[in-house]
């Protein structure tokens, strides 16, 4: 059985026979009430597409705005980039400071940092290079906006089905009885160990 990952998904915004029509939507007035939206498609026959329950994607935002989710976006490609990582996952950022942002200081600390990355690049951050945005991070990563990205990032980007999905990780195993008989022998991303690397298993 397929696991349905917890990222709304808005039909309406994916022009593709991809999307399942019976996958979970927001209701039309309550998107358009929303302060931001970020959205887009899955690429076909990666493993969250697999396992998502459509194609199309979305997360609506309540406290920041369009450009802030953007820089948000950005910046989170820059403090951690996954070439093939999706927007999808790096949407999860955003998502969870829109839900800090309810604070008006976590708010106000948001706007004023993606307005310090916007003239750092001379226009909107989002929209220069990588290069570009790497330069303007590093001379600013003692910021406190941007260490609080970071520390975002460390959460909302790994510790989710989606990406567990995309980095191949199968999850705990104590509750499942240890890794031995369970995903131990099975790396596919390093060489197999010589025999005498490892003493044999206790009776």
């Amino acid at each position: 059985m397929t696991k349905a990952f917890p990222i709304p998904v808005i039909a309406d915004l994916a022009d593709t026979p991809a999307v399942d029509i019976s996958a979970p939507r927001i209701a039309r007035r309550r998107f358009l009430q929303g302060s931001a939206v970020l959205s887009g498609l899955l690429v076909a026959g990666t493993p969250i597409a697999l396992l998502a329950p459509s194609h199309a994607w979305a997360v609506e935002l309540s406290h920041i705005d369009q450009a802030q989710a953007d820089a948000l976006m950005a910046l989170s490609r820059t403090l951690y980039p996954h070439a093939t990582l999706p927007d999808a996952v790096y949407a999860l950022v955003p998502k969870d400071l829109d839900g800090k942002a309810a604070d008006p200081q976590t708010a106000a600390l948001i706007s004023a940092g993606v307005a310090k990355l916007d003239h750092a690049a001379g226009g909107k951050f989002a929209s220069v290079s990588a290069e570009q945005r790497t330069a303007i991070v590093t001379a600013n990563q003692t910021d406190p906006f941007v260490q609080l990205v970071r520390g975002q990032c460390i959460t909302s980007l790994y510790d989710n089905d989606m990406a567990y999905a995309h980095f191949g990780y199968q999850g705990e195993a104590f509750s499942k009885g240890g890794y031995i008989f369970r995903g131990f022998d099975d790396l596919t991303w390093l060489p197999n160990p010589p025999a005498d690397a490892s003493p044999p298993v206790a009776a």
